[in-house]
């Protein structure tokens, strides 16, 4: 890890007041340390840290972006039952899910239009809506 790369997770991480554990900055700064934003799982994170050397259990790597999460650092995607996505760009914006690559980018946002949603439940209130486009290969 850079002194840039661990600049940038230290100054991310302080941002939401969190405190700057050597888990916290080693995986912020695999997140955020080149200033790209990106879409990650727990285990895409957690092998991550293994490359770089750095000895990180799985369990602490869910635990810690639990806690991004939590602080309003990256946003979760649960694209089905099986797990879930942690995205570091932060604005509403569609995704799409490459199916056969168990894959999440973004979506351009230009076209969608959400016009009408159903009667919300009473003493409730719309906190977001999010919108995965599942892609495929065309069938022949």
């Amino acid at each position: 890890m850079t002194d840039t790369t661990r600049s940038r997770g230290e100054a991310w991480l302080a941002r939401a007041d969190l405190r700057p554990t050597r888990q916290r900055v080693l995986l912020a700064s695999l997140l955020v340390g080149d200033g790209r934003d990106r879409h990650v799982t727990a285990e895409w994170l957690h092998d991550a840290a293994r490359q770089s050397g750095d000895k990180v259990s799985l369990a602490t790597v869910y635990n810690t972006l639990r806690a991004f999460s939590d602080a309003g650092l990256v946003q979760e995607i649960t694209v089905d039952g099986t797990g879930s996505y942690f995205d570091t760009r932060l604005d509403d914006h569609p995704h799409f899910y490459w199916e056969g690559r168990g894959h999440l980018t973004d979506a351009g946002s230009e076209a969608v239009r959400i016009d009408n949603l159903p009667p919300v439940p009473e003493g409730m209130e719309v906190a977001k809506v999010d919108v995965v486009i599942r892609l495929r290969p065309k069938r022949t």
